[in-house]
Parts: C-alpha cells; structure tokens; sequence
C-alpha cells in the first residue's frame, strides 16, 4: 500500500530558499515534476548531510543531482566532475587539491561516489565487466575498473536509468562492487564501506534491513510496488507502508530547468 504523493513543499530538513533566489519562471513554477527530474532529486538526496566530502556523480542524472544538491542543501561538497574551462564560465579558484591528496580522500572515506550498474544483486554487488560465465562471457562490458576501491573505501550509491531483472539479479556473474554480504566477511578492509542508496527509473532503494539486503525505500510518482517486483529478479523487502519520493521545491524545479539543464538532457535518459 502507498501513500499519496506529498504536495510541493519542502522537507523539514531541506535547506531554505536564499533571500537573494531568483524569481522561479511561470513555467518551473507550475508545470508537473517528470520522472526524470524526480531522478534528479533522489540523486541529488544521497548527497545531503555529507558535509565536505569528494561528490563523484557517474552518469547524466547523478551529475545533474550532484549540482542540484551543492547549489541548495549540500553546498560544501567538491565536485569532481564537471565542465571544461574552456567552455565553462569563469570562475574563482577555490584551492588546490593534489593528486596524493585526492587518493587519500579516496581510500580514507571522504568521497561519495554513485556509479551506474549492469548488474545488481540484493546485496548490493555491483557487476559492469561482463554478462555470462567469467571464462567465456556472452557480452564484455566496461570492465572492474575502480569499482572494488569505490566500494570499499568510501560509500557507493547507485543509478540505474532502465530497472529491469537484467539488472536486479539474484546473482551478480562478476563481482565489482562489493556487496554488504561480502564486505561483512573483512570488517577492516571494508570499515568505510556503506552502500546509502540505490535509485532507478521507478523508486529509491536502501539496505536498512536487518541482513543489508535491498528495500524498497520509495516509489516515484505513478510507479506501484507491483511494477517494482515485477521488474525485480529477486525478492525485495518492501514496508507495509511505501511513501513516494519527495516533490522538488519550487526553486529546486527552477534550478533544474533553468540552470542546471535548460536542454533538457535529462529527458534523454529517463522518459515520462
């Protein structure tokens, strides 16, 4: 059972408009939220409360996210991705972070990653090498690359554009990022290792569970937990009651549609 969907007003923890804020447009004033930009938002929700912390979005959504999240309640996190000088606007050096800096913020916890997915099991094992048996793959993909080190050394959220049961799988065919269930077994190595969220093109998703395996957390507007377990390989763990994720704010829908993507790319990735 869900409840009704909140009406436009902000959480009582999010951060108040500036009193120099802009004038939200007609347009981001009324127009509905899609589910794309409720993407955005619950992105954007994996970064608050961080604090000073290396922000890393991986992906279309996270990145726009990442931005919303510094520009409104998380306004000290350092963003690692960004756009070329080049093309970027001038701005103010902010600092200097070296190389051997960064890699101890890296593997010492203070970065916040969210890495996309091919496959995910209940766990939280994230796998983007290969799909099939590791000797003789049927598709190679992307490779471990960072994944073992995002993991394990500092918390790893997740974006998946598409849920389907080609990604939320009973078992991952190659571990990548590492799961709760395996970090368990190596609680030194993996001291840094948390997992804060999941979100996908139908919900958000946590592993406040007693075993950290998935639950549902959240619905976004005009999904049913059916839809979810439906499109679901493995048995989630949903509450008797499923709120839905959270509206934007007037300024955070501004924000979104007349500064942070006015083309609108956001749409290309998550349609409705």
């Amino acid at each position: 059972m869900t409840t009704p969907p909140p009406s436009h007003t902000p959480p009582p923890n999010a951060a108040a408009p500036s009193p120099t804020t802009a004038a939200p447009s007609p347009a981001a004033a009324t127009a509905r939220p899609t589910r794309a930009e409720y993407c955005v938002i619950a992105c954007a929700e994996a970064w608050r409360d961080n604090g000073e912390v290396l922000a890393s979005p991986m992906g279309l959504i996270p990145s726009l996210g990442a931005r919303l999240a510094r520009r409104t309640f998380s306004p000290d996190l350092l963003l690692t991705d960004g756009e070329a000088l080049l093309v970027g606007l001038d701005g103010t050096v902010e600092g200097w972070l070296p190389y051997r800096r960064h890699l101890a913020l890296v593997t010492g916890g203070r970065r916040h990653v969210m890495m996309g997915a091919s496959q995910l099991d209940r766990y939280g094992n994230q796998n983007i090498s290969c799909v099939g048996d590791w000797a003789k793959p049927a598709r190679q993909l992307l490779g471990v690359r960072g994944a073992p080190v995002n993991s394990l050394n500092h918390p790893t959220s997740y974006w998946v554009p598409r849920h389907s049961r080609r990604v939320f799988v009973e078992k991952v065919d190659m571990v990548c990022g590492v799961g709760y269930d395996r970090a368990a077994g190596h609680p030194v190595t993996a001291r840094f290792h948390r997992l804060p969220r999941v979100v996908s093109d139908l919900g958000v998703f946590d592993f406040a569970t007693p075993d950290h395996s998935m639950r549902l957390a959240s619905l976004h507007p005009g999904v049913t937990v059916e839809q979810v377990r439906e499109a679901t390989g493995f048995e989630l763990a949903v509450p008797d009651e499923v709120p839905y994720t959270r509206e934007p704010t007037t300024e955070e829908l501004r924000l979104i549609r007349e500064v942070i993507d006015p083309e609108n790319t956001r749409a290309r990735e998550v349609a409705g």
